[in-house]
């Protein structure tokens, strides 16, 4: 068999761009940045291209010779499309470049830099009738391969390249790294050829995919950090809600302790009411502290709820973390597999062409023995008429014996030609049935495997049903914790209406202590020797440091900590009142305004 040398040239072409353009992909990815002039694939993939556009390129005669230009055909692209003409006219006008092939070799980089090489490309190969003017019939532009080429140029644009064309000598740059590459590849690599071919299909979906999968993760990451600070906001305004009121606390118990000293010094016909008054301010006092109890144990249940809450929420993005993992696992698989039945489909449909093929053959085959078939019974029947003839002729026999001798050698001729076509028929038809029994036995395997990947094909559809009802069970646990936040919100707003009660319960003890008060006939007032030092501040007095009575309380404070003036229920006028007596009047005043 013949094997056309322009047919094998442009099979190692196709071969080598496949090779270049995926080692090219797979290295810039692992790069992680933009690629520049200096990076070896890059150069090796310029390479390739450039042998592969140069191929059945017709030779143009000129002033100095023969000359094999790349830019002719490159400027077509400027007419098919006018966003290509930035580029074309970039390219006239750097200053370096003196050849048609350099202007070519800067294209080419201007090109990919744009990412749009595939689609100038595609817009060329289109135009046919356009490139037979620059190349022969049976070149790799014009065939086939050169739109699979086109196509495999697509997922070069996931790729950034910072290329420096001015500075660059494109007019003289050696080729020869193309020798070793174009050597190695000639041997027997059909197996990663078959691996590649496989691969370069789903390249962009999978990016499309990981890229969508990525805005999904993030969003819920966004969410989730959302939720977590309100929660800790929201954990915040409790604690400092109950140091709060742990605060008010310490403060009535100080108050109830100064009630318990003053109340000592009472009369007896007094003590009745003070026992009356005293026991009021108890009931009230066991009732704050076993609300402050009930306070304290909601915020330890919602303390540890959160906790729960925060380890389901670790636990959940554990889950998701992953679900996600196996689903890109099994979204991977799926794809190889449909791209694996695909091609059995394609290898199915190309065994029944050949099967049907091979049985129009063997009808034609059938056809042709039948028809020797005829003419060797046509044979034997003339064989018996010749037969009985020389039956006949025995009694002529002397006088035709001649020519009886030679009609015997003239037919055992022809004799012996029929039967070496006989046998060299039944060989042929022996031939056919072997290769037909070989293909029946491809299908039966090609069949089994179809079976085989049906199993896996429901197999992940099952797999796929478990992942939807996880989903399912996230959902729920998603409205679980919203209810939880509601609940905490409830306790919260309990916890307010609790301070506010407090406050009251704090503005009423005043109003008893001054009732008290009252009821003692005045305040109590601390003579001069007894208080050497401030109450409030307890700095010590003396000559610049003077004693003042406080008008509500009667105890003996300095002067920076008694500088208030308020009027009270026995005197109208404003009096010098402490700091202390100061603020509690002022709250007492802004509750109750009455």
């Amino acid at each position: 068999m013949i094997i056309d040398p322009m047919a094998m040239e442009r099979a190692n072409l196709l071969n080598m761009a496949k090779l270049s353009i995926k080692g090219l992909i797979e290295s810039a990815l692992s790069f992680g940045r933009t690629l520049d002039s200096d990076y070896p694939p890059l150069q090796q993939f310029f390479v390739v291209m450039e042998h592969c556009l140069k191929h059945g390129l017709r030779v143009k005669k000129s002033f100095l010779g023969f000359n094999k230009s790349l830019w002719g055909p490159l400027e077509l692209v400027e007419k098919l499309c006018p966003e290509a003409a930035e580029i074309s006219a970039s390219v006239r006008d750097l200053p370096g470049l003196k050849t048609p092939l350099g202007r070519a070799r800067a294209w080419l980089r201007l090109a990919l830099m744009q990412k749009r090489l595939a689609d100038y490309l595609r817009l060329l190969i289109t135009r046919k009738d356009l490139l037979s003017d620059f190349y022969e019939n049976s070149a790799l532009m014009l065939e086939e391969e050169g739109a699979v080429i086109v196509g495999l140029l697509v997922g070069l644009n996931v790729i950034d390249a910072n290329l420096c064309v001015k500075g660059e000598d494109l007019d003289s740059q050696v080729t020869t790294a193309l020798a070793l590459f174009y050597i190695c590849f000639r041997c027997n690599r059909n197996s990663q050829i078959a691996s590649i071919l496989d691969q370069k299909n789903y390249v962009e979906e999978l990016n499309r995919q990981l890229n969508s999968t990525v805005h999904g993760l993030q969003g819920r990451v966004d969410s989730l950090e959302k939720s977590n600070s309100k929660l800790i906001e929201e954990l915040a305004i409790a604690k400092n809600n109950i140091i709060k009121l742990q605060e008010e606390n310490q403060q009535l118990r100080k108050v109830h302790r100064n009630i318990d000293l003053v109340t000592q010094g009472d009369a007896s016909v007094e003590r009745d009411t003070y026992k009356q008054s005293r026991q009021g301010l108890d009931e009230m006092y066991s009732e704050a502290q076993r609300q402050l109890k009930e306070e304290c144990q909601l915020r330890q249940d919602v303390e540890t709820e959160l906790l729960v809450q925060v380890s389901m929420k670790q636990e959940m993005e554990m889950a998701m973390k992953l679900l996600e993992k196996d689903i890109h696992e099994k979204q991977d698989t799926l794809i190889g597999l449909r791209h694996q039945l695909d091609e059995v489909k394609v290898i199915n449909v190309e065994m029944y062409q050949k099967m049907q093929s091979s049985d129009e053959e063997m009808k034609k085959k059938n056809d042709v023995i039948t028809r020797l078939e005829e003419k060797t019974n046509q044979i034997t029947a003339t064989m018996k008429q010749l037969e009985q003839r020389l039956q006949e002729a025995e009694k002529h026999r002397t006088s035709a014996e001649e020519g009886t001798r030679r009609f015997k050698l003239d037919f055992a001729n022809k004799a012996d030609s029929l039967q070496r076509q006989i046998e060299h028929r039944e060989k042929q038809l022996q031939q056919l049935e072997t290769d037909l029994k070989i293909e029946r036995e491809w299908r039966q395997t090609l069949q089994n495997d179809l079976g085989r990947e049906r199993d896996t094909v429901a197999q992940l559809s099952t797999e796929a049903l478990q992942i939807n009802g996880l989903k399912k069970e996230f959902h729920r646990l998603q409205d679980e914790n919203i209810q939880l936040k509601t609940v905490c919100e409830d306790q919260e707003q309990a916890l307010e209406e609790l301070g506010s009660k407090l406050s009251e319960s704090k503005l009423k003890i005043a109003d008893i202590k001054e009732a008290n008060k009252a009821l003692q006939g005045g305040q109590v007032w601390l003579k001069d020797k007894e208080a050497s030092h401030c109450k409030l501040c307890e700095k010590e007095f003396s000559i610049s440091r003077r004693k003042h009575h406080c008008r509500n309380c009667g105890e003996i404070f300095c002067n920076s900590c008694s500088d208030n003036e308020l009027p009270l229920p026995a005197s109208p006028k404003p009096v010098r009142v402490c700091d202390t007596c100061h603020a509690l009047l002022l709250q007492r005043c802004s509750s109750n305004p009455t």
